[in-house]
């Protein structure tokens, strides 16, 4: 019986559409341009995927260092100098962070129903104020918690991060479904935590890449209402 419903967000909830100044403009502001080049067309220095940074997630400050460190890990790299790091850093971790997003005009309306029938969250790979971008997009409220990696102190594909947000919702794993769009993070994640995972594949992803064959305890769906049904079914 399926108590609780886990929801990652960019991609599955909302959409990024607009974004800060590019990397390589922000090296040629600085009179930088060929260590911009040497940067490339990556928009940030990003931990991996699974990366496990328990160390760095004990206050939002320490994090904050920790995004600080390894951007200026990455310039050093391509060749900047040690006297023009910091203010270098300074605008490429606020160009990173300077972004709209928008909701998908599916979500307010089924979150507002599986809210009064299910336990819902939000388990995502995100900076430390995940609850505020929430919030600022009209859903503050609607979880029962909210989980960025960069306060859990790992991220997805990690099955120790959904077990997390699990232990504060009060739900056993076979008591939950995930629901994302990204295979790897959002489907091989959950079941190696014991859940079993809706992949949301809206019709502008799958023109991208084809998905991943289906395995036991996934289920595919296009929209938000088809998590809705698909949930109502399982809920029995």
């Amino acid at each position: 019986m399926i108590r609780g419903i886990v929801f990652d967000f960019n991609g599955t909830l909302a959409r990024l559409t607009s974004w800060g100044m590019p990397h390589q403009e922000v090296f040629a502001r600085h009179g930088l341009a060929r260590a911009g080049l040497r940067w490339g067309d990556r928009n940030d220095a990003a931990p991996a995927d699974g990366t496990l940074h328990r160390e760095h997630s004990h206050s939002r400050e320490a994090y904050h260092r920790w995004e600080l460190d390894r951007l200026s890990a990455r310039a050093r790299r391509c060749g900047v100098p040690e006297d023009r790091i910091d203010a270098l850093v300074a605008d490429l971790d606020r160009e990173t962070k300077t972004f709209t997003m928008e909701l998908y005009d599916d979500v307010v309306e089924v979150l507002d129903e599986l809210r009064h029938e299910f336990t819902i969250a939000v388990c995502s790979n995100w900076y430390w104020n995940l609850d505020e971008t929430i919030a600022q997009l009209g859903l503050g409220g609607m979880f029962e918690t909210i989980v960025p990696s960069a306060r859990a102190g790992m991220r997805k594909p990690d099955p120790r991060i959904f077990r997390h947000t699990l232990r504060l919702c009060g739900l056993r794993p076979d008591e939950a479904l995930y629901v994302g769009d990204m295979w790897v993070p959002d489907v091989e994640g959950p079941l190696a935590a014991g859940m079993r995972a809706i992949h949301l594949c809206r019709p502008a992803q799958a023109v991208v890449e084809e998905p991943p064959p289906l395995r036991e305890g996934v289920w595919r769906v296009t929209d938000m209402p088809a998590v809705a049904g698909l949930a109502g079914e399982l809920r029995c």
